[in-house]
């Protein structure tokens, strides 16, 4: 073997190889091969008296991958690391020369940010070192959230039985609790609004009151609108005609927070499901001519695009819409932006989504065509709206009137679909005409708490506070989830707009760390240590001295909380225990929960929670529409209610209460692998197919060639 690669994932491994070819053997670490160990004082893998020295250890799961790794190693003339472009990439490929002996001073370290032919062999072309800075940045980022998690988490743990705390995740939580108290507190205030609703040329529009006698209107209650209705019962005057042209600006190209927002409001997929998506778009799918990476990085924080994209998407926005569709390119950062690596972007603009539609399955359709129209959009011009606002008078009291409609659709000629937008048609009216209200109504409102988080406004207030990094929010989420601090509830039955609702343990977590850790865990301390950690990755700061820095701060607050933090005490379960008469308790053991006499250890008695009797599915008289088998209302795992076929497991058909189609995990997992399955038969019969028709072109001519040779011969024997 000439060359070895390592990749993290096997399908991103299949991918390069197609575009390396022979002379390199492309095999994959799947992941993080190694973490800290959980030895030595406190099981935090790291030695604090020796400058923070970590002690790495393989993963269990991993011990057969790092031997064939290990093999390969050795038997191949030169290794390329070719992780990921990123800090954790950077550290894997690290972990990995550690692991294999490799020099890690040698240019054996590739990155690239698009997995497409030219990409992958411009890096290989172009190796470097492997950059410790940024190793050092993510083992910073390693040793932080360890000493934080295992210490905040055993002393809650003993104290209030929550079961974890983290540097990040834990600031995320208070965000969530902060806002309920914010809704818990509000006192709702009244105020009316008043409309006059009138008809001209047989078209209908609504004016509401905007002014009193020049002064903006406030109406705190019934009496005041009543007022305003009486006084208005009269002609009104036309006042002010303004007529204006309002631009719309098209939005820059996603980076992971904003696909990760626009995804959960647009297409309601989760943080997790929308990084696990797009994970699968850029490391590659077999689309009829083999794997091809569709669209570039999904971890970036950069809406910068490449002169090679931008001018080939200038050229298919001028052919195909016309010139007056380009817009001008401008590149929009945060000042947090690391701008290592461009947007997200398809790789090849000839990949329409309507033409790899075929090979991808519906949630990959769906996010690939969102990044496919925003990259796109990000480059046209503003949409153009003509407007006209009208004010209607009478006895002091002006009234607003607003129309719109769209002059030019500029960018939403592709990014249409994800923008709402209607046209608002006024009749035609002109200044000192007078109309008669068809009817002045008031309508009493009360103003509204703050709104509670959404995954997608979650994301946002994360983002725009600097906690945490876009890749993390994914699993930021999911953790302060699988905790048991929040949960994803309803706004109402009807909607499908879910919010972030702190549960009585994620509210007692975060009094607790509020009480003893405000210091470090809170929105600025948090956005300054990733300032930090952005330093060192610089070669800016020195990691030990952060690192020390942060130790000699965290240690005496985790002292006191030992010392002051009140014990929570054991839940009780409302029955004496039969053996010496004492309170029973719930208790928390290696197998679950359990119920124990709160005299313990003075008396061990002990028994298992009885479990309650599974709730049994109801008749719904509605059918399957795949086969026909009765529907029945089931109870999921997670406490929700769903529709589920009687012919289970022959038939998989779910759906929820208001009729949308489930489809499992499982099932997804299934039909991705079916899905690649049918590609690769097409390709196989291609081939077939080829080679037969190749087999009978042959022999077809070897027929030509005999028969040539026969009348060669009778010519040769007739002279």
């Amino acid at each position: 073997m000439k060359n070895l690669v390592i990749v993290e994932s096997p399908s991103k491994s299949k991918t390069i190889a197609k575009y390396l070819g022979e002379g390199y053997t492309v095999v994959s670490s799947k992941g993080h091969i190694r973490d800290l160990a959980i030895k030595g004082k406190d099981g935090l893998g790291v030695d604090i008296e020796n400058d923070f020295e970590p002690t790495y250890v393989v993963s269990k799961d991993k011990t057969d991958t790092v031997k064939e790794l290990r093999a390969e190693a050795a038997k191949a003339e030169k290794v390329f690391l070719a992780t990921d472009p990123d800090r954790e990439g950077e550290a894997i490929s690290w972990h990995l020369a550690q692991e294999l002996g490799l020099d890690e001073n040698a240019n054996d370290r590739v990155t690239f940010h698009e997995i497409t032919k030219n990409a992958v062999k411009e890096a290989f072309a172009n190796p470097r070192a492997i950059d410790m800075d940024l190793v050092h940045s993510q083992e910073t980022r390693r040793i932080l959230d360890r000493m934080i998690g295992f210490k905040l988490s055993k002393l809650l743990n003993s104290k209030i039985r929550s079961k974890s705390a983290g540097r990040v995740q834990s600031v995320a939580l208070k965000l969530i609790v902060e806002r309920e108290k914010e809704i818990r507190a509000f006192v709702p205030e009244e105020y009316w609004s008043v409309e006059a609703e009138f008809t001209k040329d047989r078209k209908k529009f609504t004016a509401s009151l905007s002014k009193i006698n020049g002064a903006k209107a406030e109406l705190h209650n019934g009496e005041e609108a009543q007022k305003v209705i009486d006084a208005c019962q009269d002609l009104f005057t036309v006042s002010e005609i303004k007529s204006s042209q309002r631009r719309r600006e098209a939005r820059p190209p996603f980076i992971t927070s904003t696909l990760q927002q626009e995804a959960s409001t647009k297409l309601s997929f989760a943080a997790k499901r929308t990084m696990s998506i797009a994970q699968r778009l850029y490391e590659g799918i077999d689309i009829g001519s083999g794997q091809e990476g569709l669209i570039t990085y999904m971890r970036t924080d950069s809406t910068r695009l490449s002169d090679v994209f931008v001018n080939q998407a200038r050229d298919l926005i001028s052919n195909d819409f016309g010139k007056q569709y380009l817009g001008r390119y401008t590149v929009r950062n945060d000042a947090s932006s690391q701008d290592a690596h461009e947007a997200i972007r398809p790789t090849s603009l000839a990949n329409t989504p309507e033409k790899i539609k075929p090979y991808l399955t519906n949630e990959q359709y769906r996010l690939y065509k969102m990044i496919y129209a925003r990259a796109l959009a990000s480059l046209m011009a503003a949409a153009k709206y003509d407007s006209i606002s009208v004010t209607l008078s009478q006895s002091g009291y002006d009234f607003s009137a607003q129309g719109s409609t769209l002059a030019f659709d500029g960018y939403l000629k592709v990014y249409g679909d994800y923008e709402s937008g209607k046209d608002v048609i006024l009749p035609a009216l002109e200044e000192n005409e007078q109309l008669k209200a068809d009817e002045v109504k008031g309508t009493q409102h009360f103003t509204e708490p703050p709104a509670r988080y959404t995954e997608a406004r979650l994301i946002k207030a994360l983002e725009e506070d600097g906690i945490g990094r876009p890749s993390t929010y994914a699993m930021i989420i999911d953790t302060i989830q699988a905790r048991g601090y929040v949960s994803l509830e309803k706004t109402s039955e009807k909607s499908r707009t879910k919010v972030f609702v702190p549960s009585a343990q994620g509210e007692l977590t975060v009094e607790k760390l509020d009480q003893f850790f405000s210091s470090i865990i809170n929105v600025r301390y948090t956005a300054e240590m990733e300032n930090k950690l952005d330093s060192i990755a610089e070669g800016d700061a020195d990691e030990i001295e952060i690192l020390r820095n942060f130790w000699e701060r965290f240690t005496p607050l985790v002292d006191k909380a030992y010392a002051d933090m009140e014990k929570l005490a054991p839940e009780k379960v409302g029955e004496t225990c039969p053996e010496c008469g004492n309170e029973l308790v719930y208790r928390n053991g290696r197998f679950g929960r359990f119920i124990s006499c709160s005299n313990f250890p003075s008396c061990r008695y002990t028994r298992k929670i009885e479990v309650k009797e599974k709730e049994k599915p109801e008749p719904t008289g509605k059918m399957c529409p795949d086969c026909g088998h009765e529907l029945l209302k089931r109870k999921s795992r997670f406490g929700t209610y769903f529709l589920g076929c009687s012919n289970f497991p022959s038939c998989h058909y779910m759906e929820n209460l208001n009729g949308e189609r489930i489809v499992s995990k499982k099932d997804r997992a299934k039909a991705e692998k079916t899905s690649e399955k049918t590609t690769a038969a097409k390709k196989t019969a291609a081939k077939k197919t080829t080679s037969k028709k190749t087999a009978t072109k042959k022999t077809a001519t070897k027929k030509t060639a005999a028969k040539r040779t026969v009348k060669k011969k009778a010519a040769e024997d007739e002279a």
